[in-house]
């Protein structure tokens, strides 16, 4: 927005108001849906995580309990 023609009067004072609500208006909204997307996306990666099978329940004791690092 150029200001440097800025005088001061009053409709331009309005005008400048109206255009700055409509700028915060703009961000609000955005952000609220940036943040209803990051909701989502956190649901779905929760229900993707609880989808995976825990494999470790039909193993014997004790395997895949220690690493062998000197093979």
């Amino acid at each position: 927005m150029d200001i440097s023609s800025f005088s001061g009067s009053a409709p331009a004072i309005a005008q400048l108001s109206t255009t700055m609500s409509n700028g915060k208006l703009a961000d609000d909204v955005g952000i609220a849906v940036l943040k209803k997307s990051m909701d989502i996306q956190e649901q779905s990666a929760m229900q993707l995580v609880e989808s995976i099978p825990d494999v470790s329940a039909g193993l014997p004791d004790g395997v895949g309990g220690n690493i062998n690092v000197t093979a």
